[in-house]
C-alpha cells in the first residue's frame, strides 16, 4: 500500500495531466461532431491500411504456393509426355523407355566461363543420379555430373566439354552438338550430311541415341550453316531455345532402363 501511495505521490503531476487530457478529449469529441468524425475516419483509414497490408502479404504467399502447384503440374505433364509413345513418335526400341521427372530449382548458375556448371537443390535423397538429363520448360540445359545427399551439379550446355547427340526435327539427320565457348546464346551442331535440306529457322531436338534425354526434346533453332573443311558435312549455328542466363525452375530426367541397356555393351 505504501508503494502505491509513493508511486501516486511521485507521479501526481503526470497523472493529473493525463486525467485532464482525457476529460478534454471526451468533452471535445462529445460536443464537436467534426473532430469526432475526423477521429473515426483516421481510425478507419488506419485499420483499412492494416487490412490491405495483410491482404497483400496473404496474396504474396498464396502466389508462391500457386507457383509451386504450377511447377508440380508441369512436372506431371512432362512425365506423361516423355513416357508417351504417341507424343514423341518413337520409331525404335526407345519407344519402351520410361523416364522419372523431378522438379528442381537453381541455387548456383554460371555462364561466363568456358566450362560452366549449375547447382540445383535436389540430390541422392531425391533419386538423382550422375548422367541424368536436365531441362527447362523450353529445352535442354545440361547433364548431371555430381551428386550429394541434398544437391546436384550438372554440366551446362554452355560447357566446352558438353557433347550431345542432336538432330533436325524434320528429318533423321543427326550430328554432335557442342559449344565453342564464345556466345552464351548459341551452340554448334556438326557432322550433319551436306545433303540434308537445312534452312534457317529449322528446329533442332535431341536425337535420343544417348538415352540421357528422350528423343525430340527442344534444343534450339538454326541461325546459320556452312560446309566444313571436308565439304561433306554441314556445321550449324544454333540459337538456344533456353536463356541460360535466366533459368530458375528445372526438371531432372532419369531413364529407368539406362543401366540395363548399357549392361548389354559390357
Amino acid at each position: 500500500m505504501q508503494r502505491i501511495i509513493y508511486f501516486l505521490t511521485r507521479n501526481k503531476d503526470f497523472i493529473l495531466f493525463i486525467s485532464l487530457l482525457s476529460i478534454c478529449l471526451s468533452i471535445n469529441l462529445n460536443y464537436n461532431e467534426y473532430n469526432k468524425s475526423k477521429l473515426l475516419n483516421s481510425s478507419n483509414s488506419f485499420f483499412s491500411t492494416m487490412y490491405n497490408t495483410k491482404l497483400t502479404i496473404s496474396k504474396y504467399f498464396n502466389l508462391e504456393y500457386q507457383n509451386r502447384l504450377l511447377i508440380e503440374e508441369n512436372r506431371k505433364l512432362r512425365y506423361q509426355i516423355y513416357n508417351s509413345v504417341d507424343s514423341l513418335k518413337y520409331k525404335s526400341e526407345l519407344e519402351k523407355i520410361s523416364y522419372d521427372v523431378t522438379s528442381a530449382s537453381v541455387i548456383k548458375n554460371s555462364y561466363s566461363y568456358s566450362n560452366n556448371f549449375i547447382t540445383i537443390d535436389v540430390g541422392k535423397k531425391d533419386s538423382i543420379e550422375v548422367d541424368n538429363g536436365v531441362i527447362s520448360s523450353k529445352g535442354v540445359v545440361g547433364i548431371i555430373d555430381k551428386t550429394s545427399l541434398n544437391y546436384s551439379r550438372f554440366i551446362s550446355i554452355l560447357n566446352t566439354n558438353f557433347l550431345l547427340n542432336a538432330k533436325l526435327k524434320k528429318s533423321s539427320y543427326f550430328g554432335v552438338l557442342s559449344w565453342d565457348g564464345t556466345n552464351i546464346n548459341r551452340v554448334q551442331l556438326k557432322d550433319i550430311p551436306k545433303q540434308a535440306n537445312v534452312v534457317i529457322g529449322d528446329t533442332i531436338v535431341t536425337g535420343g541415341n544417348s538415352l540421357i534425354f528422350p528423343k525430340g526434346i527442344l534444343i534450339g533453332y538454326v541461325d546459320s550453316f556452312k560446309l566444313d573443311n571436308s565439304e561433306n558435312y554441314l556445321e550449324l549455328e544454333i540459337n538456344l531455345a533456353t536463356d541460360m542466363a535466366n533459368i530458375e525452375n528445372l526438371y531432372v530426367l532419369n531413364n529407368n532402363n539406362i543401366k540395363e541397356i548399357n549392361s548389354l555393351d559390357e
